[in-house]
């Protein structure tokens, strides 16, 4: 519950930071996004590759057992 209330403060405190009314931060969070968003989609690509590479070698090896009359395992 303390965890809840803390994450809704620091969530309050941080749009208030945002807005006009309070420290008016928006353009440096706006800068902040357009420099992090390209660096942020270069990781989701680099993640995506590698669980792409993962997953045609686990096929792989599924079929290898499967031609080899060893059905794979159960998950």
């Amino acid at each position: 519950m303390k965890a809840l209330v803390f994450g809704i403060l620091i969530l309050a405190a941080a749009v208030l930071a945002i807005l006009p009314v309070g420290l008016d931060w928006r353009e440096d969070v706006l800068s902040f996004l357009r420099g992090a968003l390209p660096v942020l989609a270069i990781f989701i690509g680099l993640v995506s590759i590698f669980i792409g590479i993962a997953d045609i070698k686990d096929r792989a090896e599924a079929k290898k057992e499967e031609e080899a009359g060893n059905p794979p395992p159960a998950a």
